[in-house]
Order: structure tokens, then sequence, then C-alpha cells
């Protein structure tokens, strides 16, 4: 997403580079001397919105911190997901840059209108929201997010 579009949609500054790998421990212990130590953490199961069908997901997830920017790895597990997608392309790596927002119905709204598709959603909580948008000829995913919790 370039400045003139984050401008556009009055978005802060990056806040997390999403990266999803087959195999979260390899990925963890190959990056740790880079990154620090990271946290894993497994959710369990969350239904999602997904290319316009309900669908369950789980992955499992490790987090560390480089300054002010959370990195994020993640491994598909179970369901359909853009993770799925990524890793069923070969793909593995980066995958997806993250914004904070304050309501997320509204900023996806307002990125549909430039050319972006949600096609991953869901609502984990009152203020506690989660979208990943696509747009046409453009390999990385941008995910707004909604955590008025903290």
């Amino acid at each position: 997403m370039n400045d003139a579009t984050r401008a556009q949609l009055g978005l802060g500054p990056m806040d997390q580079l999403g990266f999803v790998f087959k195999d979260l421990e390899a990925a963890v212990k190959a990056y740790e001397p880079i990154y620090g130590p990271f946290k894993i953490i497994n959710y369990g199961s969350y239904d999602y919105n997904y290319r316009g069908q309900q669908e369950a997901c789980e992955l499992r997830m490790a987090f560390a911190r480089s300054g002010d920017l959370e990195i994020e790895f993640i491994q598909w597990v179970s369901g359909g997901s853009p993770h799925k997608e990524f890793l069923d392309a070969g793909r593995e790596g980066m995958h997806h840059v993250r914004f904070r927002v304050e309501s997320l119905e509204s900023k996806v709204a307002e990125a549909e209108k430039l050319g972006y598709r949600a096609i991953w959603q869901t609502r984990f909580a009152e203020g506690l929201a989660v979208a990943y948008m696509e747009r046409d000829c453009d390999p990385v995913l941008v995910e707004l997010f909604e955590n008025l919790q903290e």
C-alpha cells in the first residue's frame, strides 16, 4: 500500500509484518537470531467469512518484535484461509502488512472503493475484528485490525 492510498484511508504507520510458513517451529528457529524470542500461540479454531462463505479456520502463530513493528509467523492448521491459498501456491514468507483501524467495517468499505476486496474477516468480540484485503496484481495482502480492547 503506497503513501497516497494510506493517506486516503487515514491509516497510520504499518504495525505488523505477517509471514506464512509450513513449519512454524523451523521458521522460529531460523529467525530468532534476527528478531529475538518468539511467543508461540494456538488460539484454536475461529469462524471467518472467507471469500463469501463461513469457514472455520485454525492457525498457529508466533510473535516477536523489531522495534515498534510486530513480526507475526503463521502456520496453517485447518480450514480455508488466505494462508492455505498462499501455501497451496507454493509460497512461504511475507504474506501481509497490518494497519490498525478504529472501525473495521468503515475502513473495509473505504478500501473497497479503492479497488481492494475483503477476502477473510471476522469479529472476535466488541472492539476486536480483522479483515484481509486483496487487490488485483498485488501479491501482498493488507490486514486491517480493529483492537479497541488494548
